[in-house]
């Protein structure tokens, strides 16, 4: 028998035939599907690698992305989510104390620099007790920083 692509039951019935495919129904959970259903081609493929690709490197958002690529918001953001549950998490190295942060790119034109990420952070690690490991980002006050002549 085939498996439903929904929960996995062997427990299917042929239902007709929907775009030239054999449809089957899950008797389990009620779901509909098509066995080896591909309903993409190179096209929407490239489109949605190029909108991963920009929104990864910070170059549009869900909505702008839609526009550029005559694409639902909805759409972009369940490829960029599906892409960011396909991907491993990053590693990152030991050594690593401080790191720089900034504001979504559509936030650019209200930047405020008084606070927010902005200024420059630190960044506290601890282990409040064993097995229990804390991170503080604190933002520097104005006053803390002096200009070294060195």
């Amino acid at each position: 028998m085939v498996e439903c692509k929904n929960c996995g039951s062997e427990k299917t019935v042929k239902s007709g035939q929907l775009r030239g495919k054999q449809r089957y129904k899950c008797k389990q959970c009620k779901y509909f599907f098509v066995e080896g259903d591909q309903r993409t081609n190179k096209k929407i493929a490239a489109l949605k690698a190029l909108c991963i690709l920009f929104y990864a490197i910070g170059k549009g958002s869900y909505g702008c992305l839609g526009k550029i690529f005559d694409r639902d918001r909805s759409l972009v953001y369940h490829w960029i989510k599906q892409a960011g549950l396909d991907t491993n998490e990053p590693i990152v190295p030991e050594d690593i104390k401080e790191m720089e942060f900034d504001e979504m790119w559509h936030f650019v034109g209200s930047k405020k620099t008084s606070y927010g990420s902005s200024k420059p952070l630190t960044v506290a690690h601890g282990e409040l007790w064993p097995g229990c490991l804390a991170t503080v980002i604190l933002q520097r006050l104005d006053d803390s920083i002096e200009k070294s002549g060195i």
